[in-house]
């Protein structure tokens, strides 16, 4: 999966369709990822304890990862991601839009 936590992105359907935030988890195994405030669902929960109380609680949901955009980081519109190769070996992402290397979010 290209996407990971602390990269910014457009969501490109659903309900939030068009909004920008920021990845708050990535789970490359089913190919999902919550982003920041949105795809908001209403969880019914019980009580767990004194401190824990029950009731209904807005949860951030998983999203498939096809569903949101990596924001380029020289015109800040959507864009497909690639990988090249440095000269020292070192693996980094790049944008297919304008060439420009994403930096690496800081989680």
């Amino acid at each position: 999966m290209k996407i990971r936590k602390g990269d910014r992105v457009r969501i490109l359907s659903g309900k939030d369709a068009g909004r920008e935030s920021v990845i708050s988890a990535a789970f490359p195994a089913t190919g999902k990822v919550k982003v920041e405030g949105y795809n908001i669902a209403k969880r019914h929960t019980k009580p767990q304890s004194a401190e824990e109380p029950g009731g209904i609680l807005d949860k951030e949901m998983p999203m498939n990862a096809s569903n949101v955009a990596i924001l380029s980081p020289k015109d800040g519109k959507p864009t497909r991601v690639g990988y090249k190769v440095n000269d020292d070996g070192t693996k980094v992402r790049i944008c297919k839009r304008s060439g420009a290397e994403i930096p690496e979010a800081e989680a």
